[in-house]
């Protein structure tokens, strides 16, 4: 059974992890190709506009597969250099394909949200979290570290000391905490969750689809490119935005004072 699911509600994608029963732990085989097939769908249709991801039952994801851990089995088992290559070929499949998603990517994150499931919710651009999640980086706790690329990620969302300071303790923080670090936009009660995140969604939707997936892009790589280097993306971008027909919508809707209609077009 995959281990995520993907549900389309008109301009909007709802990816949820789909393994409850081990708190939708990540790692075992085939979870790579699962979620990039996921993301690939979103891709390829066009009408999708943004994209939620969230998890089933009572967490967001506790993580890396602790029992596949112990068994070695999985991508943590074999060899170092096949535990070498089942990172790259799995649980780095799962993170590069939600990061690298175009559409915007909000995280509901409804509960523990936990090592290798932090990090998954930090490949999303904005995160809302339940007043019962909670967040931590706990690698060290097991002698390990951030195999999934939560080492770049993490200090670009809440600056270095309070990562250094996450990730060297193990601790684990509550909801209120993580809103006030910065490592969510805000917490809010569990039971309007998903309402609130989808009228996120909605109203980041609304806007024009191809300018969307362009913004995303310039600031993804605003994380690494020179100043100068985004100038020139930047003035790239926006003389191939002046040429369509949503620009002129958007005008048009300021002029006339009305809500525009944009049709990705």
């Amino acid at each position: 059974m995959s281990v995520i699911k993907l549900e389309k509600h008109g301009e909007i994608a709802v990816l949820t992890l789909t393994r409850p029963d081990m708190m939708n732990a990540l790692g075992q085989e085939g979870d790579g190709a699962d979620v990039v097939a996921a993301c690939a769908e979103i891709e390829a249709d066009a009408a999708i506009r943004c994209t939620i991801l969230t998890g089933e039952g009572r967490a967001f994801s506790a993580g890396g597969d602790v029992k596949a851990m112990k068994a070695r089995t999985g991508a943590f088992g074999g060899s170092p250099y096949s535990i070498r290559e089942g990172y790259r070929r799995n649980i780095h499949q799962i993170v590069k394909a939600l990061y690298n998603l175009e559409t915007p990517l909000v995280a509901a994150v409804n509960g523990p949200a936990i090592g290798l499931g932090c990090d998954v919710a930090c490949m999303a651009d904005i995160r809302i979290a339940s007043d019962k999640a909670k967040f931590g980086v706990t690698f060290l706790k097991l002698g390990l570290i951030p195999g999934d690329g939560g080492a770049w990620l993490l200090p670009r969302i809440i600056g270095g000391s309070r990562a250094a300071e996450l990730l060297f303790t193990g601790d684990v923080i509550d909801a209120a905490t993580a809103a006030d670090w910065g490592l969510i936009s805000k917490a809010v009660p569990a039971d309007t969750l998903m309402d609130e995140t989808m009228a996120l969604a909605k109203k980041i939707a609304g806007q024009s689809p191809q300018s969307l997936r362009l913004a995303k892009t310039l600031m993804r790589h605003g994380t690494t490119a020179s100043y100068d280097t985004i100038m020139e993306m930047s003035a790239a971008s926006q003389a191939l935005m002046h040429m369509t027909e949503d620009h002129m919508e958007g005008v048009d809707a300021i002029l006339e004072k009305r809500a525009p209609v944009f049709k990705g077009e």
